[in-house]
């Protein structure tokens, strides 16, 4: 498995195991809902990105462009800074 910054795990009832991929610096997801690939609409966009501040690893997760959760994490120790 290669290492990336930003890991996605999808679990869905049609898959026998969870299926996972990883990304540097933004994974994007754009979700919708339907009844087939011509009748389907957009639900949701959910974006994850990794950033350095200074000396500071800036994670964000977000759902139609609002911030639902950061984590900092210092860029030397590796340590999540609360």
């Amino acid at each position: 498995m290669k290492s990336y910054p930003i890991w996605t795990e999808v679990t869905a009832c049609n898959y026998k195991n969870s299926k996972s991929f990883g990304s540097k610096e933004t994974s994007q997801q754009k979700i919708y809902v339907g009844t087939s690939k011509k009748n389907s609409h957009e639900l949701a966009t959910i974006v994850t990105t990794r950033r350095i501040e200074n000396d500071v690893v800036v994670f964000r997760f977000s759902v139609d462009g609002n911030v639902l959760k950061e984590i900092r994490m210092c860029n030397k120790t590796k340590n999540i800074i609360n």
